[in-house]
C-alpha cells in the first residue's frame, strides 16, 4: 500500500495564534485573547485564575499575533509557492457570531473567511477546517459558563448551519474541536471553562465534554445534509503513552493514560461511550447530562477521519522515585531516558508517531490525517536574513518516514500531513513568538515587538 493519489500536504494553523485583529470586523472577545505571556498563563488556561478582561500589567500575543487577518493573500501565496496541497487553519467563533448566542451571523465575519478560501483555492490548495480551535465567544462564558452548559450546543449548531451553507463547495474537509481532549488539561483555553471555588472540577470537565461530543455529532449531521461531499473528522492531542518498565502495574498504567484520551474518540468515531470509562465515572461520582435522544444521535452521526496532533509519545512510571517530569509541555509525563528532547523539553520520537498511527488505526479502522506535528525551536536569522534549521529538517524528515512505513509496510489508510506551524506563530503553550515552528520566519518578538 502506498500514499493516496490525492495525499494532502500541507501546513497547519489556528486562528487565535495567527489572526491578530482581535477587535476588527465585527470580531467579538473570546477566551483565547485573555491568555498572557509570562506566569499567569498557565493558571488562567487552566481555569484556576479568573482573568475575563485585559489587564495593563499583562501581555496578550493574540491581539495582534502575527497579522494574518490583514496579510493572508501574501501568507497564502508563500503556502502555494511551497507546493502545499492543503492548508489546516481554524475560523474564530466570535468573528462569525461575535456574542455567540445572536440569531443572525457577523456578515464581514463569514466574508472575511470566504475570501479567505477563495484565496487558497487560487493556489489550488485545499482548506481544511477546524470549526472550533479553543475558540468560546467570552459573552458565552460569562452568561453561560461555557461548555457546562447545554445551550452551548446550539449556539454552535447555529455556528455549523452558517459556516456549512456559506462555504459549501469552497471547503470539503472539516474537523469538529481541535484536540478535544484538552478540555481535561486546559479546560479554560480548550472550553472556557473557568471553576468557582468548591465546583467539582472534574464533574464540570466531563459534563462540558457530554456537551461538545453533542455538539460534534450535531456538527456532522448538518454537514453531510449540506454538502454529502463533506468529509468530518475529529481531532486529538495523541501520543502514545509507553510503560516505564515491564512491570504489570506500569503497563496498566500506559493503558489507563491512553484510555483517557482515547474516551472522546470512541464516542466520536464508533458513536458511544465506552464501558470502561462508565464505570471510571461511576466510580468518581461523576454524571454525565444525557437526556433523551442524546444518545442515538452520538450514534447516528459519527465521524469519517480520525485527526491528530503528534509531537511526543509518553510514559509512565507507578514507581514513586521515577519522578523526572518533561518539561515545557501541558502533557507532562515521566522522562524517557531513550529519547533526546527539543529546546523546550518536548522528547523527540518519530518511531513514536508510528506507533500512535497504528495504535489509532487498529482501534478505529478510519482514515487518519496527522494534522500537527513540528518542532518548536530558537531559529536565529543569519546576515542573509535565513535560518539555517537543520535541526527541523532532521525532525520532520524521521518523521515523515515514520508515517510512511505506517502507510506502506502497516497498511495505515492516512489523508494527509500538515506540520504546525508553516508560518511562525504564538505558542499555545507558552505565549512566546521565539518557539518558532517553520517554515517562514515572521520578524515579532515575545513582547510583540517587530514588523
Amino acid at each position: 500500500m502506498a500514499f493516496r493519489k490525492d495525499f494532502l500536504w500541507g501546513g497547519a494553523t489556528a486562528a487565535n495564534q495567527c489572526e491578530g485583529g482581535y477587535n476588527e470586523g465585527g470580531r467579538g472577545l473570546a477566551n483565547v485573547d485573555l491568555a498572557p505571556v509570562g506566569p499567569d498563563r498557565f493558571p488562567v488556561i487552566t481555569g484556576e485564575k479568573k482573568m475575563f478582561a485585559f489587564e495593563e500589567d499583562h501581555f496578550y500575543p493574540a491581539q495582534n499575533a502575527i497579522d494574518m487577518y490583514h496579510r493572508y493573500k501574501e501568507d497564502i501565496a508563500l503556502f502555494g509557492e511551497m507546493g502545499f496541497k492543503t492548508y489546516r487553519l481554524s475560523i474564530a467563533w466570535s468573528r462569525i457570531f461575535p456574542l455567540g448566542d445572536e440569531t443572525e451571523p457577523n456578515e464581514e465575519g463569514l466574508k472575511f473567511y470566504e475570501d479567505l478560501f477563495k484565496e487558497c483555492r487560487k493556489h489550488n490548495i485545499e482548506p481544511l477546517v477546524t470549526i472550533t480551535h479553543f475558540d468560546c465567544p467570552m459573552h458565552l462564558v460569562e452568561k453561560y459558563g461555557a461548555w457546562r452548559s447545554r445551550e452551548m450546543v446550539g449556539f454552535y449548531e447555529n455556528l455549523c448551519h452558517a459556516i456549512f451553507n456559506r462555504y459549501k463547495g469552497l471547503v470539503k474537509y472539516w474537523l469538529t474541536f481541535n484536540e478535544i481532549n484538552m478540555i481535561l488539561h486546559a479546560p479554560f483555553m480548550g472550553a472556557g471553562l473557568y471553576f468557582e471555588e468548591g465546583e467539582n472540577k472534574e464533574q464540570v470537565k466531563y459534563q462540558a465534554a457530554h456537551h461538545e461530543l453533542l455538539a460534534s455529532a450535531i456538527a456532522t449531521k448538518i454537514a453531510h445534509e449540506v454538502d454529502p461531499e463533506n468529509q468530518v473528522g475529529c481531532m486529538l492531542a495523541a501520543g502514545t503513552n509507553y510503560a516505564y518498565t515491564c512491570k504489570p502495574e506500569d503497563v496498566w498504567a500506559a493503558k489507563k493514560a491512553d484510555r483517557e484520551n482515547f474516551f472522546f474518540i470512541d464516542v466520536q468515531s464508533r458513536g458511544e461511550y465506552p464501558a470502561y470509562a462508565l464505570k471510571e465515572l461511576e466510580r468518581e461520582g461523576i454524571k454525565l447530562p444525557i437526556e433523551e435522544g442524546d444518545l442515538e444521535l452520538l450514534k447516528a452521526h459519527t465521524v469519517d477521519f480520525i485527526s491528530f496532533s503528534y509531537y511526543s509519545s509518553r510514559v509512565q512510571s507507578t514507581d514513586p522515585a521515577i519522578n523526572e517530569k518533561t518539561a515545557g509541555n501541558i502533557f507532562a509525563s515521566v522522562k524517557n531516558p531513550y529519547l533526546e528532547a527539543s529546546e523546550w523539553g518536548w522528547q523527540i520520537d518519530p518511531l513514536g508517531l508510528r506507533v500512535t498511527m497504528n495504535d489509532l488505526y487498529d482501534r478505529y479502522q478510519k482514515p487518519l490525517f496527522i494534522v500537527e506535528n513540528g518542532l518548536g525551536a530558537v531559529d536565529e536569522p543569519d546576515e542573509n536574513g535565513n535560518v539555517i534549521d537543520d535541526y527541523r529538517i532532521e525532525y520532520l524528515a524521521a518523521h515523515i518516514q515514520a508515517m510512511k512505513d505506517a502507510v506502506e509496510l502497516d497498511g495505515v489508510d492516512l489523508l494527509g500531513y500538515t506540520t504546525w506551524g508553516c508560518i511562525d506563530l504564538v505558542s499555545a503553550g507558552t505565549g512566546e513568538m521565539k518557539k518558532r515552528y517553520g517554515f517562514i520566519y515572521v520578524d515579532r518578538d515575545n513582547e510583540g515587538n517587530g514588523t
